[in-house]
């Protein structure tokens, strides 16, 4: 049986990042044992319209041979008021110009400088996401000489972009891209990626930040077109070819602590599986207040943990449809004006579902996906199990005013709620990026200060979730960063 095998690291979640991690450790010899509470590994991957691993992830671990295809560039388009769009493509530069010079021939003019700013800021970020992060203030040499690396990186862009970088990840998106373009069709277009999967505004401070990484998960402004179960799917076979063991349908109840070292893990079952070392891919506060306990971590750190910002603000409409809804392919978005994605902001934050709503949808077949953001874990005066209906009604009516077909097409509407996000992913307060990606939560403040670089208090227990550094999104980097911290010591 699983209990009676020697296993050197037990992984509590089989999500992107916790089968990334598993991957890697098995690569390099460890015995790895990956725990699922589902019946089937993935775990949010089936939430997100689409998403890449980083390319060196990918490399790393061979996917490609295990099934995983390249995702596709596909166009951004912004809906706007009387069925006008504007089309937008890192790919098309031709048509992308044409696009936007209907509403500003300045502003295609600039565009294909603000791309090229784009892709050296992601790289920037590509390389910051890859270095780990100190514990402050305490920096050894080895934890020094990567940092020093890093900021060779950002010299390197030159004084120009070098400042532009630095600024941009404190400014809001509204003040990002009004330093760059005139139109408000272009600006707001934008400045809904930086918002996107986030509780926050485009005049929210840090948003520049955000959108720069969201531009790095994307590869642009669009999603690529694919099927994320595909990467879930090639990481599974991946684990297996690499001998590790993947167990679904297997909930971890509690992180055995003894001696403030982590010893094995409790199944929902009873069933008791020790190990070494154990990573958990759930989020922080799930982890550390909910596995592990409170009375077994310092009153401090259990403070900072309960401080984490969640504030999960998005719920999910899928509609299958009979194939004839009338929407193109590509990621399309509701996101007019700036002023439209504030309110809609405004609206989370005093606890309301937007009425209009900042939206993004995508197509696979038949099936509409439907992305609203503005709809609060935190409801004022309502409940979710009520609410569920405004959230289908707000966002099939917002998005037929666009595509009159749609209504008539509809065969099956399947809503997820913030609620149902912490109820049957595991998301605290239905924050899929485990905690907002906010100013004093990234980098070497992420999860909390002090507690960047993967490890807790507690030794060998290591957090390798959404969480964590260069998370939130799909990309594998927190996965990788954490295998490779246990792999150095």
């Amino acid at each position: 049986m699983t209990a009676n095998k020697p296993w050197d690291t037990i992984i509590v979640g089989a999500g992107h990042n916790g089968l990334v991690a598993a991957n890697y450790l098995a690569k390099a010899g460890r015995r790895v044992l990956v725990l699922e509470a589902r019946d089937e590994a993935g775990g949010q991957l089936e939430l997100h319209a689409g998403g890449q691993l980083r390319p060196d992830i990918v490399r790393d671990l061979d996917l490609a041979r295990h099934g995983l295809p390249a995702g596709n560039a596909a166009p951004y388009i912004s809906l706007l008021p009387d069925g006008r769009r504007l089309v937008l493509s890192t790919t098309d530069d031709v048509a992308t110009r044409e696009s936007i010079g209907q509403y500003s021939p300045k502003d295609a003019q600039r565009w294909p400088e603000f791309c090229a700013f784009m892709e050296r800021a992601a790289a920037f970020l590509d390389a910051a996401y890859r270095t780990p992060m100190p514990r402050l203030p305490h920096v050894s040499l080895a934890e020094g000489l990567p940092l020093a690396k890093l900021a060779w990186t950002l010299r390197r862009l030159g004084g120009k972009d070098m400042f532009r970088v630095i600024r941009a990840m404190s400014m809001s998106t509204v003040e990002f891209t009004e330093e760059w373009f005139e139109s408000e069709e272009l600006k707001a277009a934008i400045a809904a990626v930086g918002i996107h999967g986030f509780t926050l505004g485009s005049m929210s401070a840090g948003t520049g930040y955000t959108l720069m990484h969201n531009w790095l998960n994307r590869g642009g402004l669009a999603h690529r077109a694919g099927d994320t179960a595909r990467i879930g799917d090639a990481l599974v076979a991946a684990l297996k070819a690499n001998g590790g063991e993947l167990r679904t349908s297997a909930g971890v109840q509690q992180i055995f602590v003894k001696r403030m070292r982590a010893t094995g893990v409790r199944l929902e079952s009873g069933e008791e599986i020790r190990a070494a070392t154990v990573f958990s891919a759930a989020d922080p506060r799930r982890t550390l207040l909910g596995l592990v306990g409170a009375p077994e971590l310092p009153p401090e750190f259990v403070w900072h943990v309960q401080s984490i910002k969640m504030r999960g603000s998005l719920a999910k409409v899928h509609l299958r449809t009979d194939g004839s809804h009338g929407l193109p392919a590509g990621t399309l978005a509701i996101a007019p004006t700036l002023k439209y994605l504030e309110r809609a902001f405004d609206a989370a934050k005093y606890g309301e579902i937007a009425q209009r709503p900042y939206l993004e949808m995508t197509t696979a077949g038949d099936i509409v996906s439907i992305h609203m953001q503005s709809a609060p874990y935190k409801l004022r005066g309502a409940d979710w199990a009520d609410a569920r209906a405004d959230v289908e009604r707000i966002a099939v009516d917002t998005l037929a005013g666009h595509f009159p077909a749609l209504k008539a097409s509809i065969r099956e509407t399947r809503t997820i709620t913030p609620m149902d996000l912490e109820r049957d992913y595991a998301l605290t307060e239905g924050d899929l990026s485990h905690g907002q990606l906010i100013l004093d939560q990234m980098f070497f403040m992420r999860p909390m200060p002090g507690w960047s670089n993967h490890a807790t208090p507690v030794d060998g227990l290591y957090l390798c979730g959404n969480g964590m550094h260069g998370g939130a999104g799909i990309s594998g980097v927190p996965g990788r960063n954490a295998a490779q911290a246990l792999l150095k010591v």
